[in-house]
């Protein structure tokens, strides 16, 4: 897939464009399956409870996520290299594929709540770090190519999930699909680390745009 990715991006966007692909291609395949399971699975068929325990766990994600991430960010800014940038956001991409296979275990809404909480943890140590290290690395004057791949790729990644989450609930379960979100998320980690010898231990360049690593959220 590299090598689908104009040549004019360098190697360490390219694999961040890549990974994030993935991630996102794994997390859309919740997008259009998570609201049933929670009926299916949660309150047994009490769509009214359902909507409530959807709405709440995206209020237990989105109040932590957005609690941590300005500390994160003040912490990676001041201390000097990127590879503690580099490991926030591989830590962070591995701890996020545990939250669906906790999926497959939970029957109780505070069960959900915990694994969003979790989830959102995950999000807010890899986001931070990845927006830095996305941004420091794009080559002058290929910003607009850089963010138009970026852009490309998610939106790719997001088509094809919402499309094959649905069929493969459908056919073969929820637990299959949460297995797939977490597999995709281990590769998304995986990938990262073959910029691990690239990134720089000391020098952080000016970064010139801020970019929100977009975590698709069921």
């Amino acid at each position: 897939m590299l090598k689908t990715i104009p040549k004019l991006i360098n190697k360490i966007i390219k694999v961040l464009i890549v990974s994030d692909f993935f991630l996102n291609l794994g997390w859309g395949l919740m997008g259009p399956v998570f609201a049933i399971f929670i009926v299916q699975n949660i309150t047994i068929g009490s769509i009214s409870e359902a909507a409530k325990i959807a709405g709440f766990a995206s209020l237990f994600f989105w109040i932590t996520r957005s609690i941590l991430q300005i500390p994160i960010g003040y912490y990676l800014d001041k201390n000097h290299g990127e590879k503690d940038d580099y490991w926030f956001m591989v830590v962070g991409t591995f701890m996020m594929a545990f939250v669906p296979l906790g999926y497959i275990f939970s029957r109780q809404p505070w069960h959900i709540y915990l694994l969003q909480i979790f989830y959102a943890i995950a999000a807010a140590i890899t986001v931070a770090p990845y927006s830095a290290i996305f941004t420091r690395h794009i080559d002058k004057g290929k910003e607009a190519m850089a963010w138009s791949t970026w852009s490309t790729f998610i939106g790719i990644g997001a088509g094809l999930a919402g499309g094959i989450g649905g069929i493969v609930a459908s056919s073969i379960g929820f637990t299959s699909v949460f297995v797939f979100v977490s597999v995709f998320t281990i590769l998304s980690g995986f990938l990262l680390l073959i910029i691990k010898d690239d990134i720089s231990i000391k020098n952080k360049s000016i970064i010139r745009i801020p970019l929100e690593r977009t975590i698709i959220k069921q």
